[in-house]
């Protein structure tokens, strides 16, 4: 019972600040992507705006198309914020037992110690949606091609670094928070994206390392990038992320050429 009342009471507080954030569905096919989209404070039709995709981590997974906006949506519904760095945000939302990264797991390995981040195969159904779902913003001819942006927490920290390894020439900038991948694909973004890499010293779910190894392949290949690690923190490093003051104004100051 408590329980119940607990995610009610969660439920209730996310829609609340979750009325700006419009909902919508993007559909292809028999595949559906949820996904709530906030505008610029005094949007202007015809006008470009940098946009922003925020990918949830796994315990937000759902078809709610609420859920998603737990972490980190309040940073974009602060007012001199959305005055300051007037954007497109996008938060989509990854349906129950799928991901945003493709991940293959060795059954004879324990933990991560087998898993193997692979962007060379088709995407996930969402990964794919949200790449679909990007062009079709694109064409609407609201989004400034120049300034996408796009981070994640923890499975959508992995999310972030699997898009990019697809797509290495899309976005600006990218921030993935307590995330991972395959190092190996790092060349492949290394002159197109500028990246801020986030993670918690003490995370016992998703290990530093890998972040600490991304960050070194980035760098020795040349790539613009920033690496936050705290110190003492676990998992929820994207409430540390998302309070960063530099961070919109960061991801502002990258434009593709």
């Amino acid at each position: 019972m408590k329980y119940a009342l607990f995610f009610l009471l969660s439920v209730l507080s996310i829609a609340g600040y979750g009325q700006d954030f419009k909902a919508h569905t993007f559909i292809r096919g028999n595949d559906t992507l949820p996904y709530r989209l906030l505008l610029p404070k005094d949007y202007k039709p015809g006008t470009e705006y940098p946009l922003i995709v925020v990918m949830h981590g796994a315990g937000e997974r759902g078809n709610d198309n609420i859920s998603q906006l737990k972490h980190g949506s309040k940073l974009f519904l602060n007012d001199s914020l959305r005055t300051a760095y007037p954007a497109i945000v996008i938060f989509p939302q990854c349906a129950k037992n799928t991901s945003w990264a493709v991940m293959e797991f060795n059954k004879d390995s324990v933990g991560w110690a087998g898993v193997k981040f692979n962007a060379d195969i088709k995407p996930t159904i969402p990964s794919g949606l949200l790449h679909q779902l990007l062009d079709s913003l694109l064409a609407s001819g609201s989004v400034d091609y120049r300034r996408l942006y796009v981070g994640g927490l923890s499975m959508g920290g992995m999310g972030t670094f699997d898009i990019l390894a697809r797509y290495p020439t899309r976005f600006a900038a990218a921030f993935p928070i307590c995330g991972a991948g395959n190092e190996a694909y790092a060349s492949r973004f290394t002159h197109s994206t500028a990246l801020w890499i986030f993670h918690g010293a003490d995370d016992n779910v998703v290990p530093v390392r890998f972040s600490r190894s991304y960050h070194d392949s980035l760098r020795v290949a040349g790539a613009s990038v920033k690496y936050t690690e705290y110190p003492g923190v676990g998992h929820n490093s994207w409430d540390n992320a998302f309070a960063e003051p530099y961070l919109l104004a960061w991801l502002f100051s990258n434009k593709r050429k």
